[in-house]
């Protein structure tokens, strides 16, 4: 369980065994296991005093499962909790995400005058195009066009990227040494 992502766990614990979605009406059984009530009556029949849990197979009787509102209610804030990471990813992924390839925008086409991610640069359609971080084409559209930059401020832009890069590249680095240290241990 650790490492797991705690809001996919949530969902997973509020989803009905049966039906595979967000508990509906859900009842508990006297084995204790919890099932949206139309599931359960659906997969029992209409016919039959007794069934079995659908999860243990311990025989139960139909008439022996009360409503479970407190989870209902929890079922209920989980789906929109849900709902909203959805929008809230729909919202991010509009904002700076390539549609293509879901990578974060971080580098600007002068040809085409549209930001693009890292995968994008590497197609086709950019070779031989000026590419160059987001934040410097920024700087220099803010300024007015592009060769209206002075000296100074271009030095400013790329000792910025320049550091970026740097720590991007340390942290790699970090990353790296330590899944040698890693293998190191493991092949002794």
């Amino acid at each position: 369980m650790a490492g797991e992502n705690p809001v996919k766990s949530l969902c997973e614990e509020t989803a009905c065994p049966l039906c595979l979605d967000f508990f509906t009406d859900p009842v508990i059984t006297d084995c204790g296991h919890n099932f949206c009530q139309a599931c359960l009556t659906q997969c029992w029949g209409a016919s039959q005093e007794e069934g079995s849990c659908p999860q243990c197979r311990e025989t139960i009787q139909q008439s022996n499962f009360r409503p479970n509102r407190q989870l209902a209610n929890v079922a209920e804030l989980v789906k929109k909790l849900q709902e909203e990471k959805e929008r809230e990813g729909a919202r991010e992924e509009k904002r700076g995400a390539c549609k293509i390839h879901q990578e974060p925008l971080k580098l600007f086409c002068r040809e085409d005058e549209t930001p693009i991610c890292v995968v994008c640069n590497t197609a086709k359609e950019h070779q031989g195009h000026t590419v160059f971080p987001l934040e410097e084409a920024f700087l220099q559209y803010k300024v007015g066009h592009p060769t209206q930059v002075t000296g100074k401020e271009k030095t400013k832009i790329h000792l910025d990227t320049l550091k970026k890069k740097r720590e991007e590249l340390k942290g790699q680095k970090n990353s790296e040494e330590l899944k040698r240290q890693k293998y190191q241990v493991g092949a002794w």
